[in-house]
């Protein structure tokens, strides 16, 4: 290893361009800490919310990146072997420490899972909090059982195919929206039952459907669209708040009687690294390998355009991951 590192800084909140490489010294490891030789990693809202200045709590400048993966470089406490396999994610990174977008990252051993995979980096870069949040989101929040249907609300985002897969592993009847006719053939390819054109009132086109609703739903838009998604839901139906494709959160004056629909529940799910086992990570890769499964990958960018990536992201145009290699 060289005393040095290229890594991806932001001085402060602004455009693509405001993200600058760097040379950075190399990290060291303290007790409970892994240093990652970063091969490849994802691109999320989080990420451009730290950008474009909406994320709290965030100092500067930073090292943005809330996952990544690669290979055990140093480990003092011996929790992972040198040269393991592994991912990280959450747990702050890119946000009060710097994160995966540099050639190196240190984080806690406990945001760290490792796996054995001969998976391309790129395809192993888009799956860690992808992954996470699909599943905690369809299985920790939702309680998701087979035969029972879903409604994905941000169906083409890479969290809702990757929903949308595991929602049909487990038999479960999926709709899910796109704002674009274009992009419909990225969710009958995860597996979606019904591709629902988002006009702004899904509820209507579910109830065709379903005329009582459907039993669950994963909201990835945000507020501007949650109420709709409610109305969509049979009694005691359950959507779950999980995305911010929309870069709106917060609902002003929530008064809940008025806001929810009668018997309808609403939870959320935002998760960290522990809540993915790594027997479903493993499996989750086994099954990409193998064929039963494929990663939504909608382009892989090169470290150097890093700023090009996070253009695209902004433009909401992706179907699926964006995914930088190292």
């Amino acid at each position: 290893m060289t005393p040095t590192m290229r890594a991806v800084v932001l001085d402060a909140p602004g455009p693509p361009e405001a993200l600058k490489i760097r040379v950075l010294p190399l990290p060291v490891p303290g007790p409970a800490q892994v240093l990652i030789k970063v091969r490849a990693f994802g691109l999320n809202r989080s990420e451009l919310h730290t950008r474009i200045g909406l994320a709290e709590g965030v100092t500067f400048p930073r090292v943005l990146g809330i996952e990544a993966c690669g290979e055990v470089a140093a480990c003092p406490g011996n929790e992972f072997a040198v040269g393991q396999q592994v991912v990280a994610m959450m747990g702050n990174m890119g946000r009060t420490y710097d994160g995966g977008y540099a050639e190196y990252t240190c984080v806690p051993a406990s945001n760290v899972i490792a796996f054995k995979s001969t998976l391309p980096w790129n395809v192993v870069g888009a799956v860690p909090e992808m992954l996470q949040t699909a599943y905690g989101s369809l299985v920790s929040a939702l309680d998701a059982k087979a035969g029972q249907s879903i409604l994905i609300r941000g169906g083409t985002s890479s969290v809702g195919l990757a929903t949308a897969s595991l929602a049909k592993q487990r038999g479960l009847t999926v709709l899910a929206t796109t704002r674009s006719a274009a992009k419909q053939s990225a969710l009958i390819a995860a597996g979606v039952d019904h591709v629902l054109i988002d006009d702004g009132a899904v509820a209507p086109q579910v109830r065709r459907l379903f005329p009582e609703g459907v039993d669950l739903a994963l909201e990835l838009v945000g507020t501007p669209t949650l109420p709709d998604t409610l109305r969509a839901l049979r009694r005691r139906g359950v959507a779950c708040f999980t995305g911010m494709l929309s870069n709106e959160w917060t609902v002003k004056d929530f008064y809940p009687i008025g806001y929810l629909p009668d018997a309808v529940r609403l939870c959320a799910y935002s998760g960290e690294a522990a809540d993915l086992p790594s027997s479903v990570l493993q499996g989750y890769l086994d099954d990409v390998a193998s064929g039963k499964l494929s990663v939504p990958i909608d382009k892989t960018y090169a470290f150097d355009d890093i700023a090009e990536a996070h253009r695209a992201m902004e433009q909401n145009e992706a179907k699926g991951k964006l995914v930088v290699v190292i």
